[in-house]
């Protein structure tokens, strides 16, 4: 279960505070005085929200040989929801409806009648829903490695990282925060100095229609996670003109190549959203007609080889989020020890990723950037001619 089999989907945030130096019990004895069924008070909504041990959905026996595994802390965040079927609902309603207008006259119910057989049919839906029996149950994985303090979470909810920060903060008295582009932007330019650079970067503007002042997408002007759009449609620049291998600032080699989908949409918030699915989506005359449109890439499809490992991964633009990774298989032969490569594994697909980011940021950050985009405009105007 979570991050240990199947495919890996995952947001990434900073932890605040130093880094665990190892994880140990009293983390698990924090998770369990947590865990779900702990907290007796439900959410204004009915919800409620506590740890499981990831087993499986009623797993909440957290132990060190379960849950720490490599150096993180492995568990997941259940969501038990009441749902009430819509269906039954009007089912109830009809036939109380039809009980209470059996004896008038006319045949037909009144606005009281009407009145009593929603709160009769609610009512009756309510007391059956006491035994538990609508109860929808969700867990979500999460993954907080210690050498990164990075938190790993297998979602991209807002309602449920809502509630995702408040568990975490009431366990562990930490908050975090995503490592989305603006934020990966800041902590590479750190490094460098570079930081002012960040905080002046406008979105850069590719086809004509004047300066773009701001996102559609984008919560408010301080945010520079249109950086992760830049990014995308630069490394698909990069790919078509300069070759499908990518140099990295660790003097390893990327090979990249975008497959499977594309979504595009206008920063202007005038002309749309367009989906692609194709093995190489990229090369379609329909995917180029849309960046010419000025639509910009907010979701990208790659393979991605590095260190002969492959991945094949979807990428959000903004928040940098990985979906439906596909690892290699790992290659050790105990249960134990597949689990360690596993996480060595997700740890090494989150690095080339970041490097690769890294090598975009280089040439954003760099004197060389207005060249660079004159570049991207020049292809943008190319006309593209259907692949065989």
């Amino acid at each position: 279960m979570g991050f240990f089999t199947g495919r890996l989907t995952c947001m990434r945030f900073r932890v605040g505070g130093r880094a665990p130096r190892t994880f140990a019990q009293e983390h698990l004895d924090a998770l369990a005085g947590h865990a779900i069924g702990k907290q007796r008070i439900a959410a204004s909504d009915g919800s409620l929200v506590g740890w499981i041990a990831a087993d499986h959905i009623l797993d909440t026996s957290f132990e060190l040989a379960k849950n720490i595994v490599n150096d993180s802390l492995h568990f997941a965040m259940r969501i038990d929801e009441v749902k009430m079927p819509a269906d039954l609902l009007r089912a109830y309603y009809q036939v109380e409806l039809q009980a209470l207008a059996a004896t008038n006259p006319s045949g037909h119910p009144s606005s009281r009648q009407k009145r009593q057989a929603r709160e009769y049919a609610k009512d009756r839906l309510e007391n059956e829903a006491k035994d538990g029996r609508y109860v929808r149950r969700k867990a979500i994985p999460i993954l907080w490695d210690a050498p990164s303090n990075e938190l790993l979470v297998g979602t991209t909810s807002v309602t449920s990282l809502d509630r995702l920060v408040t568990l975490f903060h009431q366990t562990f008295d930490r908050k975090f925060e995503l490592l989305g582009a603006g934020r990966q932007a800041f902590n590479l330019a750190e490094v460098t100095n570079q930081t002012r650079h960040v905080d002046d970067a406008t979105p850069t503007i590719f086809v004509p229609g004047g300066q773009l002042t701001e996102v559609a997408w984008m919560p408010d002007e301080d945010n520079r996670d249109f950086l992760g759009n830049e990014f995308l449609l630069w490394l698909w620049h990069f790919l078509e003109n300069e070759g499908d291998v990518l140099k990295l600032s660790d003097d390893s080699e990327a090979t990249l190549m975008i497959t499977k989908t594309l979504q595009l949409e206008c920063p202007r918030g005038q002309t749309g959203r367009e989906s692609i699915s194709s093995e190489g989506p990229s090369k379609l005359p329909e995917a180029h007609r849309a960046l010419q449109a000025g639509k910009l890439p907010r979701k990208m499809g790659l393979t991605v080889v590095r260190h002969e490992s492959q991945y094949e991964l979807t990428m959000q633009a903004e928040s940098l989020a990985v979906g439906s990774a596909r690892l290699p298989a790992p290659e050790a032969d105990e249960d134990r020890a597949r689990l360690e490569e596993r996480v060595t594994q997700i740890r090494h697909l989150l690095e080339t990723l970041d490097l690769i980011y890294a090598a975009f940021m280089q040439r954003r950050l760099g004197d060389a950037w207005t060249k660079e985009a004159a570049r991207i405009k020049k292809w943008l105007h190319l006309e593209r001619r259907p692949s065989s």
